[in-house]
């Protein structure tokens, strides 16, 4: 689903303290050839993964029997009813797990069988968790443990509840590797301190939650269980009499309605899902949740419509184009303030504001020299004393190198530039829009540097370089070797080695291979960038204004 059709905002005329900036002009021809190319490009990339998205729904409906049989509502049918109708929702590591379990790009299935995002349950921002038991009966894979760690990290950066709706057959055994085991002692931990910082963790035991799932309703400060459906166990009945010979059944073992009854573990018990659901509402309703949001504030839409991201900005990152195209389908009035425009010029440095929020904005119309460096972390460094939030539109091969750039202090001045990202104390929301390759991707905010949020679109490329530089700089290498030893180049084989080189790099740097390694927090369409980005802004905003009540060890459980 498109996020514009979520999003409900109404855009007003910009405020007139903020008319000092100069909207841009734009010299994009959106009738011409290349636009007319580029949409299709890019439209063809964001298809690709709108039906990754849809062969996940897809498979997990095939499963839509066994709900019905149980009287149980689907995955995602559960996350309609548990969030607020018509407010947005923001899904995180959509691509999570694609091209790893399974290689085969016709079969692969994304989503690691967990949907997940942050929306609104009874007016309160969470970030919401739900087992998607429809793709293999909910059991985790590598990824999935990766993806529940990812949430429960933004939800503590974030200060958001955290709702999960449970049905999971625990860890896939077919796929069991000691990793899995040792790393999924970290969600464990991390709903451990989730509570103890104040974050309330709400699970809906709507199926099984068996071995060490058992743990996650009990690591918990509300559980909801739903009567004949929702189970916790450590073992199952054919488990108990392997083990001991004890003839039980599961509902005895761990039932809802024991648990409600003897171990104290379910605190609310339901009819059904959908009882389940309102429950969850009422505990979130209930909480007394500090209102951090801001009030209504005016702002007017970009005078370039978002749709035009489309066509606006080539999908191939070889294709140059001037960044502030990009910013002014962003921001509010299409109104930019330019930072040192003549100087480093290949590194842009702007200051806007996105949906009223005031923004300073780093985006690359090529390599990364030393004066670009140096300019950036100045505008870093003055974003970062005025609190402002800053953005990171990537799109650049690197920083420059060469005898000129190393005389010029480039990896002094890159240095700097690096430091200032993973220094800066205001919200970092990075985007990966094109190229994002070397020590570029480190200094424009990459995947190890911090992003509170961090998404990438379908056609970017990310890596350590390029597949035809990773070629040529092996290509030279062997030259090199061989007129040191003295043997003759074998042109055919050489020729051959290239051509393995650039599909090897090039396949490791596709965002869809990239963001199923979840080396990014999702792949969005280029045209809900303005939306996203907003969303963000307004989540980080809120948790700095939050206060939490946190303790020692969380909450324990009667």
């Amino acid at each position: 689903m498109r996020w514009s059709r979520l999003w409900g905002c109404d855009f007003y005329d910009q405020p007139d303290e903020d008319m000092w900036m100069k909207a841009f002009q734009s010299r994009i021809n959106t009738a011409s050839d290349s636009y007319a190319q580029n949409r299709a490009d890019m439209l063809a990339q964001v298809d690709r993964m709108r039906s990754l998205e849809a062969r996940a729904a897809a498979k997990s409906e095939q499963r839509r029997p066994v709900f019905d049989k149980r009287g149980q509502l689907s995955p995602r049918e559960r996350l309609a009813a548990l969030l607020d109708p018509g407010m947005p929702f923001l899904e995180l590591y959509n691509m999570a797990s694609y091209l790893v379990d399974d290689p085969d790009p016709e079969t692969s299935i994304p989503g690691a069988s967990i949907i997940l995002g942050i929306g609104y349950v009874a007016g309160v921002r969470c970030m919401v968790f739900v087992d998607d038991a429809g793709i293999n009966a909910g059991a985790m894979t590598g990824k999935s443990v990766d993806k529940a760690l990812g949430a429960i990290d933004i939800a503590l950066k974030q200060k958001l509840p955290f709702v999960h709706l449970v049905e999971s057959a625990g860890a896939d055994l077919t796929r069991y590797t000691v990793e899995l085991w040792a790393h999924g002692g970290g969600m464990f931990a991390g709903l451990a301190r989730l509570s103890a910082a104040g974050n309330p963790v709400i699970t809906v035991l709507h199926g099984a939650s068996t071995a060490g799932g058992a743990y996650q309703p009990g690591l918990s400060d509300y559980v909801i269980g739903v009567k004949g459906n929702g189970m916790a166990m450590l073992a199952g009945a054919a488990l108990v009499q392997a083990a001991t010979g004890e003839i039980a059944e599961d509902a005895d073992l761990g039932g809802a309605e024991m648990h409600a009854e003897v171990t104290g573990l379910v605190e609310y018990l339901a009819e059904d899902d959908a009882h389940g659901l309102e429950i969850a509402r009422d505990v979130v309703a209930g909480l007394g949740w500090q209102n951090c949001a801001d009030p209504a504030v005016a702002y007017e839409a970009p005078k370039y419509d978002s749709e035009e991201l489309a066509g606006a900005i080539p999908a191939d990152y070889r294709k140059p184009y001037d960044m502030r195209e990009l910013a002014a389908r962003l921001v509010d009035g299409s109104r930019l303030r330019d930072f040192k425009p003549g100087y480093g010029p290949a590194l842009v440095c702007l200051q806007a504001h996105i949906m009223g929020q005031p923004v300073g904005i780093l985006g690359n119309n090529g390599p990364i020299d030393p004066d670009g460096a140096t300019k950036a972390t100045h505008f870093l460094q003055v974003m970062d004393q005025a609190g402002t939030p800053v953005i990171f539109l990537g799109n650049t091969t690197g920083y420059m190198v060469g005898t000129a750039y190393e005389r010029a202090g480039m990896i002094k001045h890159g240095s700097k530039m690096i430091q200032a990202v993973t220094n800066l104390r205001v919200p970092k929301i990075s985007l990966y829009t094109g190229a994002s390759f070397g020590a570029g991707n480190y200094g424009m905010c990459g995947h190890a540097f911090g992003a509170d949020f961090l998404f990438t679109w379908p056609n970017a490329m990310t890596g350590v370089m390029g597949g035809e530089q990773a070629a040529l700089t092996m290509e030279q290498v062997a030259r090199r070797t061989a007129a040191r030893k003295g043997i003759p180049v074998d042109e055919a084989r050489l020729a051959k080695q290239s051509a393995g080189i650039a599909a090897h790099f090039d396949s490791q740097s596709d965002a869809f291979f990239t963001s199923g390694r979840m080396l990014d927090m999702g792949m969005i369409d280029p045209r809900d960038s303005r939306a996203v980005i907003g969303f963000c802004l307004a989540t980080c905003r809120e948790a700095r204004r939050r206060d939490l009540n946190p303790n020692a060890f969380g909450v324990g459980r009667a």
